[in-house]
């Protein structure tokens, strides 16, 4: 069972936290980190684009000129594609981007980013975070007595107004809470800084 320090806010080590070796010790799959990750993006792409075919650009209906005789090509509308104004070919449509990934998976490119994390040594547990205002100094302070540099992810089991507000003017910290985080998210981050409360809900949720 791997084993972690826990920290509080001042930097100070509070303890030793022992973690599920199953969540937090398992060999990292990153094919299925790539494909939930690819899955999210997908969803959140509008699908919204459009282009007009020929049916539907305004004008035409009368044939420009008779079909025989002129010494021109014939044509049947000034709708058809080659005609300025005309139709597109083949152009984007509305669509639905989504791609169905089954919950084993998610769970199992969850996984795979803790632990990985883990045996980099980039996952730092705090015993917990305690604000007295939403400051954004007094949460980089924090990070700087935890010695935590670069995109850092701060996890959090609860919600918390003051360190989500302090965080929300650091461009590389994103604070945010357990439930809400997709792999995006995980994998966007270099570090992650978690709580104590939030390593016991991941446990709960991931067995």
């Amino acid at each position: 069972m791997p084993s972690i320090v826990v920290y509080n806010q001042t930097g100070a080590e509070e303890g030793k936290l022992t973690l599920k070796k199953e969540i937090f010790g398992i060999e990292p799959n990153m094919q299925v980190v790539y494909d939930v990750v690819n899955a999210e993006r997908a969803s959140m792409r509008q699908g919204t684009h459009k282009t007009k075919n020929r049916t539907e650009v305004s004008g035409g209906g009368k044939k420009p000129w008779r079909q025989k005789g002129t010494g021109r090509a014939r044509q049947g509308s000034t709708r058809a594609p080659q005609w300025r104004g005309g139709g597109v070919v083949f152009g984007p449509t509305p669509r639905d981007y989504t791609q169905k990934v089954n919950k084993k998976v998610v769970k199992l490119a969850v996984k795979s980013l803790l632990s990985s994390r883990c045996a980099s040594k980039d996952l730092v547990v705090v015993d917990e975070f305690k604000l007295e205002d939403f400051k954004t100094k007094t949460l980089v302070q924090i990070l700087k007595n935890l010695n935590v540099t670069g995109k850092t992810l701060v996890i959090t089991a609860e919600e918390d107004f003051n360190l989500f507000v302090a965080g929300s003017n650091l461009p590389n910290v994103y604070v945010q809470t357990k439930d809400h985080l997709s792999v995006y998210d995980l994998i966007n981050a270099d570090k992650y800084v978690i709580t104590k409360a939030a390593i016991k809900k991941y446990e709960e949720d991931l067995k």
